[in-house]
């Protein structure tokens, strides 16, 4: 096995097909993205990357197999898998997922396309394992995927402490050995041995104070509410494809944007952090609910409008709605009196973890300082907001 030290886990030994998938171009690729995106330009030191979380899941893959006495082909095949459950993600991972999503119809964890020739397929099959597997267990398919992509998976387990550690907050550390030592299979549903509704608790509230203080801080989101439209300016306007752009690292985006003369400005203004302000920041009771759950084409229709009304140019106006408020962790199973029940049945905290989400709730219009005053009054009339 090759040991490689890791800022959260220390020494780490990965298994042969591990270390073999290290170094290959698409891994090596995860080094160029950042893992937590435009959240850097509010943590300064928050410039950890997906190739070291990647690593991280690995580790915390085998021992979640070790506890679970897989010990064979199928342990292996869950460790390949976890390195590789990021290995799909496009320039600045989630900040241009929609735009992946809506333009080639797949999510970062569907890699097929990516695994089923080159250099990974033939890494995985070197060491006896099917591409087409591997994948299915990267998009958490079957019995042992839910350790890769699941309610209670590494993948969590690793960037909630890791995002923690190099943001420099408090609220993501996680009892992870607690939670891997509890991991149980039953039913074909992986699920926390009796007496661990805390430990399952304390996942999910450390993930609903990450996402208050880190995942969606205002500034992180108006970077990247920015980032995505100028993005989608690119695509339109140059002859970039969509695949090509999806393979893009963080700076080979940033390069594009500011050599493309539609885009230029904004990329300029992400890059020196000169970003838009909040014109608008509406509470979830104030927000019409067609507002609340509208579609994209829709949303960039109610920026048309608004820039319209506010007399200011249509890429100065931007409108960041995130749907309504979710929480799959609280769908994690628990074993309460020797009877698997959902955490959310069974946690009052969970409950109120539920109904923080709502209180925390934001909608953003964002626009140039100079412009916000009119951008304001101009998104409540088109939106419909409470005054």
């Amino acid at each position: 096995m090759q040991a490689i030290k890791d800022s959260v886990h220390d020494y780490v030994e990965l298994p042969a097909v591990a270390a073999a998938l290290l170094d290959t171009a698409p891994v090596q690729r995860l080094r160029h993205i950042k893992q937590l995106s435009t959240v850097r330009l509010v943590y300064p030191s928050a410039n950890h990357t997906r190739f070291e979380h990647s690593i991280g899941v690995t580790h915390l893959a085998g021992q979640a197999v070790d506890r679970l006495g897989i010990d064979d082909r199928r342990a292996t095949a869950v460790q390949a898998a976890a390195l590789l459950h990021d290995v799909g993600h496009g320039p600045y991972g989630h900040q241009t997922e929609g735009i992946i999503e809506r333009r080639l119809g797949r999510h970062h964890d569907e890699v097929v396309d990516l695994l089923d020739h080159g250099e990974l397929a033939a890494v995985l099959e070197r060491y006896d394992l099917n591409p087409k597997e591997i994948a299915a267990l990267v998009a958490g398919e079957g019995e042992l995927g839910q350790l890769v992509a699941g309610e209670l998976d590494v993948d969590r387990m690793d960037y909630l402490v890791r995002d923690a550690h190099h943001t420099g907050v408090p609220y993501g550390t996680v009892d992870y050995g607690r939670l891997l030592s509890a991991l149980r299979f039953a039913d074909g549903n992986l699920v926390l041995a009796d007496g661990n509704v805390q430990t399952a608790e304390s996942l999910l509230v450390a993930r609903a104070l990450m996402n208050a203080t880190v995942y969606r801080h205002h500034v992180s989101r108006i970077a990247g509410a920015m980032l995505e439209r100028t993005s989608e300016r690119l695509l339109d306007s140059t002859e970039i494809s969509s695949e090509k752009f999806q393979r893009f690292t963080d700076a080979e985006l940033l390069a594009a944007l500011r050599n493309c003369e539609e885009t230029a400005a904004i990329a300029n203004r992400i890059a020196e952090r000169n970003l838009f302000k909040r014109a608008v920041w509406a509470e979830w009771g104030a927000v019409p609910d067609d507002v609340v759950t509208t579609s994209h084409e829709s949303v960039r229709e109610f920026e048309r409008d608004i820039a319209a009304k506010a007399g200011v140019e249509p890429e100065h106006v931007l409108l960041d709605t995130p749907g309504e408020p979710s929480m799959p962790e609280s769908s994690s199973r628990v074993v309460v009196n020797g009877e698997i029940r959902r955490l959310a049945d069974q946690s009052p905290l969970v409950q109120g973890l539920q109904e923080s989400q709502r209180t925390q709730w934001r909608l953003g219009v964002y626009a140039p300082e100079a412009t916000t005053d009119d951008v304001e009054r101009a998104a409540k009339s088109v939106l419909g907001l409470a005054r």
